[in-house]
């Protein structure tokens, strides 16, 4: 007699396998659908954004971003939304990395409540810093400059990347760094020698993961910026609206600074997401 348990297995293998299928093509359909409209809107001209029925694929056209360029200063945008990205990844990963380090290998009263401090402050909304830090950048000198935000982005994300690099600094063996005082190392060299090769794929992230902050950050530019020679490319989204009445948007400009602001994020973490991946789940040793 045929077992029909046997039988069905076949059946029921394929039957989940067809509802893995089927799910992960709805849930990469509901991710890239806002991508796909975004992008629509961006290259179709201002009547077929409010055409009924809808006009799901347009003729298009790069009037859009013409008119993006010719409307705000794009280029000085772009250069600073670089500057103070690069700036802000630069500054949050060396500072975590000395913080991380100190947590990490020295012992110093208060050590654990000054980081879970540090980690309960991500708790914080950045709207409720905003007067403060405001009141703090002006008695520096530092408003309306790309240091300022700088210096406020960083502290924002220094926490979260000392939270990461402890983890990986404390898989490293202290008799390596033992080894090399013994031998005359200094310091810096440890660091340079030991630690940022060792931990190296989890500085790859945080700088991956702090560059996208910081370029895509809206609220800091905006609060603590008021010339073009400050502002950041994030800040034009904005700005397309001069000219227009408030019952008529500029949707397809929003949709181009959206566009331009998106696609060289993705490109860069398609070209990078082997070094997150690594980064997020590995360890500091193999």
């Amino acid at each position: 007699m045929v077992n029909r348990a046997r039988i069905s297995r076949p059946w029921s293998r394929r039957w989940s396998s067809s509802a893995v299928y089927v799910s992960f093509l709805f849930f990469t359909f509901i991710v890239l659908l806002p991508v796909y409209w975004m992008v629509r809107s961006s290259l179709a001209p201002a009547a077929d954004l409010i055409k009924i029925p809808l006009v799901y694929f347009p003729t298009p056209t790069l009037r859009n971003f013409i008119t993006l360029v010719e409307q705000v200063p794009f280029l000085d945008y772009v250069r600073n939304s670089l500057v103070f990205a690069l700036a802000t990844t630069l500054v949050t990963l060396v500072v975590s990395f000395l913080a991380a380090y100190a947590f990490a290998r020295i012992r110093f009263p208060g050590s654990s409540i000054i980081m879970w401090t540090l980690v309960l402050s991500m708790a914080l909304p950045d709207v409720g810093t905003i007067v403060p830090l405001y009141r703090i950048l002006s008695s520096l000198r530092l408003l309306d400059t790309i240091a300022g935000i700088t210096l406020v982005l960083s502290s924002a994300l220094a926490p979260f990347t000392v939270w990461v690099l402890v983890s990986f600094i404390k898989q490293v063996p202290y008799e390596i760094e033992e080894a090399a005082i013994i031998d005359g190392a200094s310091l810096w060299q440890i660091f340079g020698r030991i630690l940022v090769p060792v931990t190296k794929p989890a500085l790859v992230t945080m700088g991956l993961i702090n560059f996208i902050n910081a370029w895509n950050n809206l609220l800091y530019p905006l609060s603590f910026t008021t010339s073009p020679s400050s502002k950041t490319l994030s800040v034009s989204i904005t700005e397309v609206f001069a000219g227009y009445s408030p019952w008529g948007k500029p949707w397809e400009l929003i949709m181009a600074v959206g566009v331009t602001m998106t696609v060289p994020m993705v490109i860069l973490v398609l070209f990078s997401q082997r070094a997150i991946v690594r980064g997020l789940t590995g360890g500091a040793i193999k």
